[in-house]
């Protein structure tokens, strides 16, 4: 693609990235065909190819911040226009830098700007967070089945492994993960233990970024991105195999943070060590011997692959192989590159469009008479179970039950 960025963009680094970025697309269309949104709204301006084009334009000089804003607040991020694009654009990195640009010179209504600054302000923050979902499930029996179906049921206590090992990984807890489902972290902990590894959790690490980067707000995100590095720097000193994350929306960030703080002269080598040591839990698990695992198992699983998993980080066919080997049955799931409509803080803005993704997910994982939905992500977990019909659980926590 050619381009012809305005004076103030081409010297900046901005600018220079993008224009990197746009000259890899020949705009040939295939990423249309795999795009949630451009499926069901049918209009080329919200599909990846129509975005981009919508950035390329407003970088040059010609584009509209309002129609910019439109289209790009409705991009869920899943990436699957990446998986499917035969030029390796890295679209998300361009969306990242549109989405910079709406925050600084956009201008957003009143009551917008109110209910991201709230989110902003909570969701990150996992002490807030927590007091609040346990104030909220006081008052659970009491709320209207629409709302009630958004709060969790308060989780049992259950038994966590403590036995230290020689090997050991840290997890990354993240924000809302452990007020919403707990039991997650548990489960991760008592199957590392049976495999011979110790699971450390700094209490200083909290969000990973994810949140306020994908709201534009880039600086916020840099330093929650900075501190998780300096709650996990002693640790990785001591020789922690691994930064483990059993919430796959937040293994993309991490990742990314060699990229995210490149250009910070006192992080950029820590981060890239971070990335580096970066790991989905099913990339662990792959690799370790899980024989003690198995066992005979009746329950049927359809199997949910999140976009962050699949798309964002390149990881197929580990999961699935992984619990069928203990002993599950999974059930046949098609359309499983499409997205379930969580896309982190995505159902809240656009609920009309993460509904009708949800509605086909659903479709097509109840349809094969399984017991329960496994995912790997707390917001497709969550989005998922408003409506199903079926128990929606994280997979690890169906591999420790066994």
């Amino acid at each position: 693609m050619q381009t012809q960025l305005t004076e103030e963009y081409l010297n900046s680094k901005t600018g220079q990235k993008a224009d990197s970025i746009l000259r890899k697309c020949v705009h040939c269309g295939f990423c249309n065909a795999t795009c949630p949104t451009y499926q069901i709204l049918g209009d080329e301006l919200d599909g990846p190819r129509g975005r981009i084009y919508q950035i390329k334009d407003y970088l040059e000089g010609k584009g509209n911040i309002n129609s910019l804003q439109l289209h790009l607040d409705r991009c869920l991020t899943c990436r699957s226009c990446e998986t499917t694009c035969p030029s390796g654009v890295e679209y998300h990195k361009l969306l990242d830098i549109g989405r910079d640009i709406v925050h600084q010179h956009g201008k957003r209504p009143l009551l917008e700007r109110i209910k991201r600054s709230i989110l902003l302000g909570i969701l990150p923050n996992r002490q807030r967070f927590g007091q609040l979902i346990r104030l909220a499930q006081v008052f659970r029996p009491l709320m209207p089945p629409s709302l009630k179906r958004k709060i969790p049921a308060r989780s049992k206590q259950q038994s966590v492994a403590t036995k230290n090992h020689h090997r050991f990984v840290l997890l990354l807890e993240g924000c809302v993960q452990p007020a919403l489902a707990p039991t997650i972290h548990t489960a991760t902990r008592n199957v590392l233990n049976k495999i011979g590894i110790t699971v450390v959790t700094p209490p200083q690490a909290g969000c990973c970024g994810a949140l306020p980067f994908h709201l534009g707000e880039t600086e916020k995100a840099r330093q929650m991105c900075r501190n998780n590095i300096d709650a996990w720097w002693p640790w990785i000193e001591k020789g922690a195999e691994f930064i483990l994350v059993n919430t796959s929306g937040c293994g993309p960030m991490l990742k990314d943070y060699i990229d995210i703080l490149a250009d910070d002269p006192e992080y950029s080598a820590k981060a890239r060590k971070v990335s580096e040591l970066c790991r989905d839990i099913s990339e662990l698990l792959s690799c370790e011997d899980l024989s003690g695992l198995t066992g005979k198992r009746t329950t049927a699983i359809a199997f949910h692959s999140p976009c962050s998993l699949q798309h964002a980080q390149g990881i197929n066919n580990l999961v699935e192989p992984i619990l069928a080997n203990a002993g599950f049955n999974l059930t046949t799931v098609t359309d499983t590159h499409l997205c379930c409509g969580s896309a982190g803080t995505y159902s809240l803005f656009q609920p009309e469009i993460a509904n009708q993704l949800r509605k086909n997910k659903l479709e097509t994982l109840e349809k094969n008479q399984a017991d329960v939905i496994a995912t790997a992500n707390i917001g497709c977990l969550m989005h998922l179970a408003e409506k199903s019909t079926l128990p929606v659980r994280h997979w690890i926590e169906l591999l420790d039950e066994g």
